[in-house]
């Protein structure tokens, strides 16, 4: 089993910055892939970015590519995501996954969600 806790979320005016965190407990962190998703009020989850064990390999939605970095640190059990350039249209409850392999679809486990807002 992998618990995980997101934090750093908050409301933050458009054109601002956050950076989101995940921690990992349980088996070893390092050998996940972790990713992030959100969800929108209303609208289905979706994929947001990931990384692959030892930070090799990046993934990107193409609504925040060049705007958001996901990264990791193995020795704290976290991954990261840094949100720059906030757009109205981020607002949404963001999710940490992991999973033993990489992928913009499939993870096992889930965290319970940050709540990020972005006023205009």
């Amino acid at each position: 089993q992998v618990q995980l806790v997101e934090s750093g979320g908050g409301l933050v005016q458009a054109g601002g910055s956050l950076r989101l965190s995940c921690v990992a407990s349980g088996r070893t962190f390092s050998s996940y892939a972790m990713a992030w998703f959100r969800q929108a009020p209303g609208k289905e989850r979706k994929f947001v970015a990931a990384i692959s064990t030892s930070g090799r390999m990046t993934s990107y939605a193409d609504s925040v590519n060049g705007r958001f970095s996901i990264s990791r640190d193995d020795a704290k059990n976290t991954v990261y995501l840094q949100m720059n350039s906030l757009r109205p249209e981020d607002t949404a409850v963001y999710y940490c996954a992991a999973d033993l392999r990489y992928s913009r679809r499939e993870y096992e486990y889930w965290g319970q969600g940050t709540q990020v807002t972005v006023s205009s």
